[in-house]
């Protein structure tokens, strides 16, 4: 199980993701590179990358914490199909 019991983050882990995301917004609109970013803040290139293609398309709000996955439910209606099609 990737997470412990119960499952994602911690509220107080998605606090501290979050201000590293805006830590990078901030140096994104200042125009640093995205190694020294990735390198100083001890994220991956990959990870910077992302976050400086959601900073373009959506500012700095694109990069606040949306909160705790919620998990996927399924309707009723969509079991009865489920339940009809595995009959």
């Amino acid at each position: 199980m990737r997470y412990p019991e119960g499952g994602g983050l911690t509220a107080e882990r998605r606090a501290f993701r979050e201000r590293i995301r805006l830590q990078a917004g901030e140096r994104f609109a200042a125009g640093e590179k995205t190694a020294v970013i990735a390198k100083d803040l001890r994220v991956s290139v990959r990870s910077v990358e992302r976050r400086r293609r959601a900073w373009r398309e959506g500012g700095m709000e694109a990069l606040r914490s949306v909160g705790p996955a919620d998990s996927p439910t399924v309707t009723d209606a969509q079991f009865a199909v489920l339940e009809e099609e595995l009959g």
